[in-house]
């Protein structure tokens, strides 16, 4: 597990806006064309409290400056042949996970090229259809939520690849904060 470098992401309003941002600015770093990357969301002080030692390998020492009270943690790598809502369906967190975040990367198109999809396409030719479209955009979905309900995401298309072009919200995924949501599902 790794840390989305904590104190160093950007400013915002909301706990969970600022760790969809600073989970965005870390995928950013990576660069583009990576793997779906899985986070836990948790409590920065509880984290402090109950595991010292993790806290001060990721850099959240006392005697720092509280700029999150979320603290993402990276989770091992997620399998790449199963299908993500399949995988998300397996997961469960324990008590001490506040919350959790996936960043993933897809192509989409305008709502202008929906009209135009050919019907009777499996999900291997709708995708092969959608990377020839000329209109296509990348982006990097950022999305969270937390056992409470609250929800947050951010886009990153690749054509503007700057933290000052990122949008969020809490209604940008709702497919995928569903199945963040789920994940929650068994353990309450």
């Amino acid at each position: 597990m790794s840390n989305a470098t904590p104190g160093t992401g950007p400013l915002a309003a909301h706990p969970l806006t600022r760790a969809v941002l600073e989970i965005d600015e870390y995928a950013a770093g990576l660069g583009w064309d990576q793997p779906a990357r899985l986070f836990a969301l948790v409590d920065t002080a509880r984290l402090r409290t109950e595991e010292p030692g993790l806290a001060a390998q990721l850099g959240l020492d006392e005697d720092g400056e509280e700029i999150a009270s979320l603290t993402p943690i990276e989770q091992d790598e997620m399998p790449s042949g199963a299908p993500l809502d399949e995988f998300l369906a397996t997961i469960a967190w324990p008590d001490a996970v506040t919350g959790c975040a996936l960043t993933v990367e897809r192509q989409m198109l305008p709502p202008s090229a929906e009209g135009a999809v050919p019907e009777g396409l499996d999900d291997a030719a709708l995708a092969k259809w959608v990377a020839d479209h000329p209109d296509r955009q990348e982006v990097r979905m950022t999305v969270a939520v937390l056992r409470d309900g609250a929800r947050e995401s951010a886009l990153r298309l690749r054509e503007k690849d700057s933290a000052t072009e990122v949008v969020t919200g809490a209604g940008l995924v709702p497919g995928l904060a569903d199945a963040l949501a789920a994940t929650f599902a068994t353990t309450d």
